[in-house]
């Protein structure tokens, strides 16, 4: 049954919503459906839907042939029904729904189109799979300096786990403490590439940096005092960093930097694995 048209059922039955108003959004619902189908705009190259014309977006569904995933949401900047517009469409073109930097109201929102949908508070993700992704090969670390970081790790844990990754939590190792940065070598070595999320001074992806040998992704996250700068000395620090193989994203950008880590794994699931040679990785 359509997922909106259970939802207005079940409105309908707890006594939520009136018939006259169920049938009211059904037809609405409806005559949206008619108009996207109009608009619809073809791929002349691969003969498939190339985007979605919404009118104040367009709804890209080629992007997972292109890039392994499907379009994100941005929410930032746009209305909470903007976003559960979008939402929906990609939802009924088969794809997994992943939406950055979401905001209650618009969970709401996109909560009345697709019941399933999830939210978690400190990520501000808006999640929902479907059968469109398949899992990636190997594990990715998250590394967070100090619980202050968390929002930012988690946004690049709930990306990387919608896109099919392993993924392993190290948090509160900043160096401040560095002997519980330490006591998890084994545990970070063991990881195909590794996401360190700092602020302060954004020393910990440098330490991380000089220990292992696989990529390491800083993302500078603007917490600290007003030195700081948002995130901004933090940025500069892992720009220049001493280690080798150190990229860094922008400030508090979780989710770039879990986008760039699953095209690790996409590449080593390509049969581009690290050499391995007695129970050692090199």
């Amino acid at each position: 049954m359509n997922s909106l048209l259970f939802h207005l059922l079940s409105q309908v039955r707890d006594g939520e919503l009136t018939v006259d108003d169920a049938e009211s959004q059904l037809r609405e619902s409806q005559l949206r459906e008619s108009q996207l189908r109009e608009h619809r705009v073809l791929d002349v190259d691969q003969n498939r839907d190339a985007y979605e014309e919404l009118g104040f977006a367009k709804v890209d569904h080629a992007r997972a042939a292109r890039q392994g995933f499907p379009e994100v949401i941005f929410c930032q900047g746009k209305t909470p029904d903007q976003v559960a517009q979008i939402a929906s469409r990609l939802h009924a073109h088969g794809s997994s729904l992943l939406a950055t930097r979401a905001t209650p109201e618009m969970f709401g929102a996109v909560r009345e189109l697709l019941p399933d949908a999830q939210y978690n508070q400190t990520s501000r993700l808006i999640t929902l799979r479907q059968n469109d992704i398949a899992p990636l090969n190997g594990k990715i670390g998250v590394l967070a300096a100090g619980t202050s970081d968390l929002p930012v790790a988690e946004e690049a844990v709930g990306t990387l786990e919608i896109m099919g990754a392993q993924v392993e939590r190290i948090y509160d190792v900043g160096v401040a403490g560095l002997h519980r940065l330490l006591s998890q070598l084994e545990t970070i070595r063991a990881c195909d590439a590794l996401i360190v999320c700092a602020g302060m001074e954004g020393a910990l992806p440098s330490v991380v940096g000089g220990l292992v040998d696989v990529p390491v992704i800083a993302v500078p996250t603007s917490v600290g005092y007003g030195a700081s700068f948002g995130g901004l000395a933090a940025l500069l620090g892992m720009l220049n960093t001493c280690s080798s193989g150190v990229a860094v994203v922008n400030i508090d950008n979780g989710f770039g930097a879990a986008a760039f880590a699953a095209s690790v794994l996409r590449t080593k699931s390509h049969g581009k694995s690290r050499k391995i040679t007695k129970g050692k990785q090199f």
